[in-house]
């Protein structure tokens, strides 16, 4: 068996972690994949962020981020680092972290996460 998912079917529009406006993000396979990750398509008009979080203990995720489309900016601990389309981030567990679109146009991006190894 086999399945096959269209990016623009069940589309979620949500806030993130406090950020600004609302993140349109779109799951793949979450009901079907026995994988230790989950994968995600994320778009963000401009101006909208994830607001800053931290994963640690319990709630411990190292997240990849590949942006697609656009440009903008991450924050890391205290530091802010650009990006932009063929771009790819990755962020380990216990890092404060947040992203935004700082450009004129969608910012796209496709984001895996899952727990480290131990």
């Amino acid at each position: 068996m086999f399945w096959v998912e269209n990016e623009c079917d069940n589309i979620i529009s949500r806030s993130m972690h406090e950020g600004l406006g609302e993140i349109k993000t779109r799951p793949f396979f979450d009901h079907v994949s026995h994988l230790p990750v989950k994968f995600q398509v994320w778009e963000l008009a401009p101006g909208v962020s994830e607001g800053r979080h931290t994963h640690e203990v319990i709630d411990s995720l190292e997240e990849l981020y590949y942006f697609i489309q656009g440009q903008g900016e991450m924050w890391f601990n205290k530091k802010t680092v650009p990006v932009s389309a063929g771009q790819a981030v990755l962020v380990p567990e216990g890092i404060d972290h947040g992203f935004r679109n700082t450009g004129t146009i969608p910012l796209r991006l496709v984001i895996i996460w899952g727990k480290p190894k131990a």
